[in-house]
């Protein structure tokens, strides 16, 4: 079995791929998962989860996510991000904090903090 800095991890590299697949994405996930934006809504369960990246990769596609730091403890792993999408032809970043809590190799929560101003900035090219 995976620890839970392993299972984060592989996760995470799911996110290099430019297309990756949403369904695979969201297998990472228990079936009472909860992931959530902080500055949005919270989703439950994996199709859920799922249906909210399928959304996400419509609009922009990963350009390489790097850690910058990571730390666990138990089943809780925390990392600091730099998550990198293409919008058309733009590259733009997001520093992110994300917090998962992992249960035997699937993650149970995935909580990403982040400044929503940044980000909205970033789509539109200031």
């Amino acid at each position: 079995m995976r620890t839970p800095a392993e299972v984060v991890t592989a996760f995470i590299a799911e996110w290099q791929n430019p297309n990756p697949d949403p369904a695979r994405l969201a297998s990472y996930f228990t079936e009472d998962a909860v992931y959530h934006n902080i500055p949005a809504a919270p989703v439950a369960g994996p199709q859920a989860i799922a249906a909210v990246f399928q959304g996400f990769l419509a609009q922009v596609r990963p350009a390489g996510w790097e850690i910058i730091r990571q730390v666990a403890d138990g089943n809780l792993v925390m990392n600091e991000r730099i998550d990198r999408f293409a919008v058309g032809e733009r590259i733009v970043e997001l520093p992110v904090a994300g917090s998962f809590e992992v249960r035997g190799d699937r993650i149970r929560a995935w909580r990403d903090y982040f400044d929503m101003n940044t980000w909205l900035k970033a789509l539109a090219g200031s």
